[in-house]
């Protein structure tokens, strides 16, 4: 079973949500153009439970498709998606974000603390329709303001090689890439940011 990675390419946006009222961090858009806001939600939400889903069946039919020619199995996928609901991102030692465009639920970025001072990223995709619409900075930055908020002062994480769109994200971010630091068997490069 594929994946536990990070930024990812498609599906299609779930229905409007009035959740994203309270937001934490925002990035306007071009004139006349949505807006991105970032807020926390708790993991067992539904606008939570659906943005999970679509992340995880992406990564997971990028993996089969690649190596084995076809998509997840169904079953194989209801079990991991239900295996990995994503608790550990709550306070105190954790959060899960949620992104709005234009106020509709449209991507995830989530932090847990594996030490008092190193956080890991995870669980960082847009949908498809809203990729190149700027709203990756700002989950990713809202995620590391939660990790300082929860006294990190590091951020690590993992993705694959075949994720090129999260590598190029995590760069130009800040993000530099280091040698292994888990044991995953689908990570395949590992970065580091300091949270100064």
């Amino acid at each position: 079973m594929p994946p536990r990675t990070d930024a990812t390419p498609p599906l299609p946006l779930p229905p409007t949500s009035s959740a994203g009222a309270a937001s934490t961090t925002a990035e306007a858009g071009a004139s006349g153009a949505a807006s991105w806001t970032v807020a926390p939600e708790p993991y067992d939400s539904p606008v939570a439970v659906a943005l999970w889903r679509a992340y995880y069946t992406e990564v997971s039919d990028r993996w089969y498709l690649l190596h084995e020619g076809h998509r997840t199995d169904p079953a194989e996928l209801e079990r991991e998606i239900a295996a990995r609901i994503g608790c550990e991102l709550t306070p105190p030692t954790g959060q899960l974000l949620v992104g709005w465009y234009g106020g509709r639920p449209a991507g995830t970025a989530g932090v847990r603390l594996l030490d008092p001072a190193t956080a890991e990223l995870t669980r960082v995709f847009l949908h498809e329709e809203v990729r190149g619409r700027g709203g990756a900075a700002p989950l990713v930055g809202a995620a590391e303001d939660a990790a300082r908020a929860l006294g990190a002062r590091r951020m690590i994480l993992d993705t694959r090689g075949d994720l090129v769109e999260a590598r190029a994200l995590y760069a130009r971010l800040g993000y530099t890439e280091t040698g292994r630091h888990n044991d995953d068997p689908y990570a395949e490069h590992w970065y580091t940011k300091p949270l100064a």
